[in-house]
């Protein structure tokens, strides 16, 4: 968007032969002429100081005194590299949104002046060097000197092939610049890596006649920023003009190098007003735009202000012709929208009501996206409070003061529980599915399987499509409810007798139930309980079953928990995988922690057990003991059986393996085969059982008692 200050309405619509004044031409010379004023005073001063220096002469009188206070220096020119360091970064990202080779060229003005300024307030004398170094007198003007070479060629009339010559050397100007800024810091604040670091000479030093260069530089700079001044006026343009009017200034003062005299101090002056002009203008802009986005754009290239406007004028008409469909003509002509984006009467007309046709249509998308969030809450695993809870919260945003009541025992209930309402609704008449109207609001069923479940109350609209949003938002909310409970329904009927992995894998996609499998790298951990049969045949079956729903409640977390899958139960003993049907790069890690978890849970079931023998709570018979086996390998996962019954399973050696270390386990202990060993890890505390011959297996595996992990 063009900017709203009345400086800069050549911005907003440049065209052939604009010299609109900045001031009336009666008053222009006037201000002018104050302006060049202000620019003679400081030379004027930096004259009577140098006429007047500090001698021995009782006659004359003196004014060039010296004040020597180094912190004073010390944060006036860190605060000056500061205000520079930010415009510098402000007209960068300007340049950069802009793509415009002239900001471009205006920021690093100012970035090279941060960086020699920050220099040379860090070279300042007994702040972090003991005295005052060539470095100290050179960084400024040689910062200044760059500067103004930047200045120069941000002032220039580029055309669009100049403009991207110059927009495609920005990173290696800017590498270089950061590289000079860089090599200048390490000489001159390094103690005797160069003559830059050495002692400051008695009578300081300048660049001397070389400081003519960048005087010229900023005086040309700054008569080609007023002839653009002249064809676009902002403030910001005035501004700059100024700043390189006192940095051409400041150079003058800075030839005379009397250190620490008044006439010295006033070339440090000059600098913090130069910048500090560009920062005010900057800052009343922003204050006046509301935006930091059009700051600088006055200072563009004609074809970056051509191709802005364009942008402009296309979304604004864009805009107009969008609303013209939707409104009447004939409303009184918006002076302040003519005036500040140069409209025709006609769209001045259209925008002037713009601000309720925009608010409806805010209004309305803001209810469509309700009702959007509305079905994706709607997923499988989000508990029915949470999703009534959150989408009651999105609603409410949309819709208004939106109540929803549930149906409990044949009675509507609200949810949550709130006071005050809006009158009852029948629920005969919900019942039916058709919505009843109530004092101020519309109460709308809520069905789940053709039943009424609840009552959603939706505040009266003011537009056409709020009764249709407002029964669509409904049947939303119905179906997001019938998910919900249906889900439940699955998680408590359903996942009870699976993994959980398995499933919500099955959840998510039914076609993994489908018959088949494929081979997969697993490590399976099998686990049965030695002692089972002798326990068996001494106690009634309700004994065995408690025991048995005792011990695998203890080690079905420590699967879970670890990420493994249970495939099966099967009297006494169980299978778990771990890497199917969620992938798991550390899936041996996790057995081996399962098991170890398993046997301590284990031992915490034989000791209350045992203490409640010794109370006399249960038989004494011994209760038998968990013993696991884990092993490594490929095995063939899936889906397994026939088309009316089926079951997720793994066949393969690495689980017949896991079996056989599982019967040569002592009870308590958890075996592990070679194989997953070699994939651990943590470092583990193992105990080697050697190569041993397994039932089923030509070869001989190497198996060990795992004890610990690291």
């Amino acid at each position: 968007m063009p900017s709203s200050d009345p400086t800069t309405t050549d911005l907003s619509r440049p065209h052939e032969g604009a010299r609109e004044p900045f001031l009336p031409p009666a008053t222009q010379p006037v201000r002018g002429v104050v302006w060049l004023i202000h620019m003679t005073l400081p030379m004027l001063g930096l004259w009577l100081l140098l006429a007047h220096p500090v001698d021995q002469d009782p006659t004359t009188v003196d004014l060039d005194h010296k004040w020597q206070h180094n912190p004073s220096h010390f944060w006036l020119i860190l605060a000056v590299a500061g205000v520079n360091l930010v415009l510098g970064a402000l007209i960068s990202q300007a340049a950069t949104r802009r793509k415009d080779a002239r900001l471009f060229l205006v920021s690093l003005v100012f970035l090279s002046s941060a960086g020699f300024f920050l220099l040379h307030g860090l070279a300042t004398p007994k702040i972090f060097l003991d005295g005052g170094t060539v470095g100290f007198d050179l960084a400024q003007p040689v910062g200044l000197t760059i500067a103004s070479i930047f200045a120069f060629l941000a002032g220039l009339p580029l055309g669009e092939r100049q403009a991207a010559a110059v927009l495609r050397v920005q990173l290696p100007l800017r590498v270089l610049l950061a590289t000079i800024m860089i090599a200048w810091g390490f000489a001159s604040l390094v103690p005797g890596l160069t003559p830059l670091s050495d002692p400051l000479p008695a009578d300081g030093l300048s660049l001397g006649p070389y400081a003519l260069i960048s005087i010229v530089l900023y005086a040309a700079a700054a008569a080609m920023m007023f002839s653009l001044h002249r064809k676009r006026p902002a403030a910001v343009l005035i501004s700059l003009i100024t700043s390189f009017a006192l940095l051409a200034e400041a150079m003058i003062a800075g030839m005379s190098h009397h250190n620490w005299h008044l006439s010295w101090w006033l070339w440090h002056v000059l600098l913090t007003f130069a910048f500090a002009f560009v920062a005010y203008s900057a800052y009343i802009q922003f204050r006046r735009e509301g935006s930091g986005a059009g700051l600088f754009d006055a200072v563009a290239l004609s074809a970056t202000v051509r191709r802005i406007q364009a942008q402009y004028e296309e979304a604004l008409e864009e805009l107009v012709g969008h609303l013209r469909r939707r409104t009447e003509s004939g409303v009184p002509v918006a002076t302040r929208l003519a005036g500040r984006f140069r409209l025709t009467e006609g769209q001045a007309a259209v925008l002037d009501r713009a601000g309720k046709a925009l608010a409806d249509e805010r209004e309305l998308s803001d209810r469509l996206a309700a009702l959007v969030h509305v079905g994706g809450r709607a997923r499988v695993g989000l508990a029915e409070t949470q999703l009534l809870t959150d989408a009651l919260d999105r609603v409410r945003q949309a819709y208004g003061d939106v109540r929803l009541s549930l149906m409990q025992n044949g009675v509507l209930v609200p949810y949550p529980a709130v006071n005050g309402t809006r009158g009852e609704a029948p629920v005969a008449a919900l019942a039916a599915g058709r919505p009843v109207p109530v004092t101020g609001a519309v109460v709308h069923p809520l069905t789940v399987k053709g039943r009424l479940a609840g009552a959603l109350t939706v505040p009266v609209g003011t537009t056409s499509q709020d009764e249709a949003l407002a029964a669509t938002l409904a049947s939303q909310l119905s179906i997001a409810l019938e998910n919900a409970r249906l889900y439940a329904e699955l998680d408590t009927l359903f996942r009870a007798y699976m993994s959980p992995d398995v499933a919500q894998s099955l959840l998510a996609d039914p076609n993994r139930a489908a018959l088949g499998g494929s081979l997969v790298e697993v490590t399976a951990l099998f686990a049965d309980l030695r002692g089972f049969t002798t326990f068996s045949e001494r106690v009634s079956p309700g004994e065995i079953v408690a025991m048995l729903n005792r011990f695998h409640t203890a080690a079905v977390p420590c699967i879970l928990g670890n990420g493994g899958t249970i495939v099966q139960f099967v009297g006494d003993a169980l299978l778990a995988l771990f890497n199917a049907p969620a992938e798991q790069p550390d899936h041996a890690e996790r057995a081996a922690q399962a098991a170890l978890d398993m046997q301590r849970a284990a031992a915490r079931v034989n000791a209350e057990v045992l203490r409640e023998q010794n109370a006399g709570l249960v038989s004494d018979v011994e209760w038998p003991q968990f013993r696991v086996g884990v092993n490594t390998g490929p095995a063939l996962v899936g889906n397994i059986g026939s088309p009316e019954f089926r079951g997720f399973n793994a066949m393969g050696d690495a689980v017949n393996v896991a079996a056989r270390l599982q019967a040569l386990a002592e009870p308590g202990t958890v075996v592990i085969g070679q194989s997953t060993r070699d994939l651990l890890a943590s470092p583990a505390d193992v105990r080697s059982l050697g190569h041993l011959s397994l039932k089923g297996k030509d070869q001989t595996v190497h198996a060990y008692v795992l004890m610990a992990l690291g």
